[in-house]
């Protein structure tokens, strides 16, 4: 299937829920991904709506070698924020086929919203559940890390409570 340009109402609408975010206002169940730029380190945000399956958080890269999606895959690690309320988190690509077409399949139901997207990329052919698993390339994901280092390994959240570990993962 090809893949349509991206909406070119796109770069505006990411400008303005990153904006909202950053006066504390909650859109829908879009959060922003604050990772370090892979060449400059500089922070970089995006708009991204995570979804959970079996107690770990999984964000979405319907284009797998967009920026953000390489810069998350460099850096391991960002800041995901919604509202007021920002959480470190570690990123990691999931690996394994089985877990990426399960995620896949919830995308629909747990981020509605999103689905017209994947429809519109031609990433699959009509808003219809049964199609999301095949689309399952982007998925990554991401846990709770300490707020003190923010690395590979920790289990705790930046408020001490512990969380659970995520599957393997990969490119974002």
């Amino acid at each position: 299937m090809s893949s349509a340009a991206l909406p070119v109402w796109l770069p505006l609408m990411n400008r303005l829920v990153i904006a909202l975010g950053k006066l504390g206002v909650v859109t829908g169940p879009v959060h922003v991904l604050t990772i370090p730029g892979r060449s400059s380190g500089e922070p970089r945000t995006t708009p991204v709506s995570p979804l959970t399956l079996d107690g770990r958080h999984y964000a979405i890269a319907a284009i797998p070698q967009a920026d953000w999606a390489r810069n998350a895959r460099a850096a391991g690690r960002g800041e995901l924020s919604r509202g007021r309320r920002r959480t470190p988190v570690e990123i990691h690509e999931v690996q394994d086929p089985q877990v990426k077409r399960a995620v896949l399949g919830e995308f629909p139901t747990q981020v509605p919203g999103g689905v017209t997207f994947f429809v519109r990329l031609g990433l699959v052919e009509r808003a219809d559940p049964t199609r999301f698993p095949a689309a399952a390339d982007g998925v990554i994901s991401g846990r709770r890390a300490s707020s003190a280092s923010c690395c590979r390994g920790s289990t705790r959240s930046h408020r001490g409570r512990t969380t659970p570990r995520t599957a393997g993962t990969s490119p974002a």
